[in-house]
């Protein structure tokens, strides 16, 4: 698959994985509420695909490109150690730097902001969303679609979830079910983004590829390290949040062997 090919399908599926957030956005309309519970369940079922997805999607096939590409088994996890490092504190980074809200920790990053709180969330939900676009692109790495669209279904599917757990909680907190579910389906569209990064990236250079599969992945565990799990075991539901990690992470590591 040439370079072109692989970077209008890493942007066709980030934009199909998008669709899940605004399907679970537009929910807000049959769903008022969620219970604590409910909601630290449905978004744990979110992290445990992430999870999967970030190993079985990004994880392996980087190490298989590296030692392709480099030769040496253990330089090759050297530099996909170094790709999820990089990753992780990329994210990091922005999230020191960027004033965003979350529903449950509160305000974090630049703290003199003049930014309305409904903005402060869609920059919080993007900085979730642009790293699952990012992981879709890089999916199509070397032109395996099986791994790109197994991902991207992944993605997709953890997505409706989060949308809908989402557009409750801006529901929550004083706005209407219209705009919750705008402000759903408008940060989905950042994964298209992600995903024409990603694939651009992948597509440019074949020394570039595990380096790019291990950046998604350590941004992915990023997400999953720092908010998900931390806003899902606080409330007294960590074993339930637990178990409906392991769900969603076997979830997706069927769907991936089916698949991919």
């Amino acid at each position: 698959m040439d370079a072109t090919n692989v970077v209008l399908m890493g942007v066709i599926a980030s934009s199909c994985a998008s669709l899940g957030t605004a399907a679970g956005s537009l929910g807000v309309f049959a769903i008022r509420t969620l219970s604590r519970r409910m909601e630290d369940g449905l978004l744990s079922l979110a992290a445990g695909i992430m999870l999967a997805a970030t190993f079985f999607s990004l994880l392996l096939p980087a190490l298989d490109y590296a030692t392709v590409e480099y030769g040496s088994e253990g330089f090759s996890a050297i530099a996909v150690a170094l790709g999820v490092l990089a990753g992780a504190g990329t994210l990091f980074t922005i999230h020191q730097r960027a004033p965003h809200e979350h529903f449950i920790t509160g305000r974090e990053g630049a703290s003199d902001t003049k930014l309305g709180r409904i903005w402060l969330f869609v920059i919080a939900i993007t900085l979730h969303n642009f790293p699952e676009g990012l992981a879709v692109g890089v999916g199509f790495a070397g032109g395996e679609v099986a791994n790109g669209v197994s991902l991207a279904l992944g993605i997709g599917l953890q997505n409706i979830p989060e949308g809908l757990a989402v557009a409750v909680a801006l529901l929550s907190v004083g706005y209407s079910p219209a705009r919750c579910a705008l402000v759903g389906v408008l940060s989905g569209m950042v994964e298209p983004v992600g995903g024409l990064v990603g694939a651009v990236a992948v597509a440019s250079a074949s020394m570039l590829m595990p380096v790019a599969l291990a950046f998604a992945a350590g941004a992915m565990l990023f997400i999953i390290s720092d908010e998900i799990i931390p806003e899902t075991h606080q409330n007294g539901n960590q074993n339930l949040a637990t178990f409906t990690l392991l769900i969603g992470f076997v979830v997706m590591m069927i769907l991936d062997v089916v698949i991919g």
